[in-house]
């Protein structure tokens, strides 16, 4: 079983960076992708960024060019770093862990709120 708790979520102005911190404990070995998704108010959960355990990443084309995802193996956590934040940005943010053993399984953190002014 994997856990995945998240933090660095918060309030910050146009403009403005943030990264976020998910940090997955238990049995991490299994885990094949991560990812970073999110969901606004009275809109669909959508993946941010994702990256496999051999370093390939992918982005939705709404933060191409400002958010990088990534990942320290030896801390078991994955990071996103945010820029030029927009208010659109603003959103719960989920991460996500993509597990496979006799079955696929999916783990979820508790979520983040990301809030943007402008």
């Amino acid at each position: 079983q994997v856990q995945l708790v998240e933090s660095g979520g918060g309030l910050v102005q146009a403009g403005g960076s943030l990264r976020l911190s998910c940090a997955a404990s238990g049995d991490t070995i299994c885990i094949s992708a991560m990812g970073w998704y999110r969901q606004a108010p009275g809109k669909e959960r959508e993946l941010v960024a994702a990256i496999t355990s051999g370093g390939s990443t992918n982005y939705a084309d709404s933060v191409k060019g400002r958010f990088t995802i990534s990942r320290d193996n030896a801390k078991n956590t994955l990071y996103l770093q945010m820029n030029s934040l927009k208010p659109e940005d603003t959103a719960v943010y989920y991460c996500n862990a993509i597990c496979r053993g006799v079955i696929r399984f999916d783990y979820w953190g508790q979520g983040t709120q990301v809030t943007v002014s402008s």
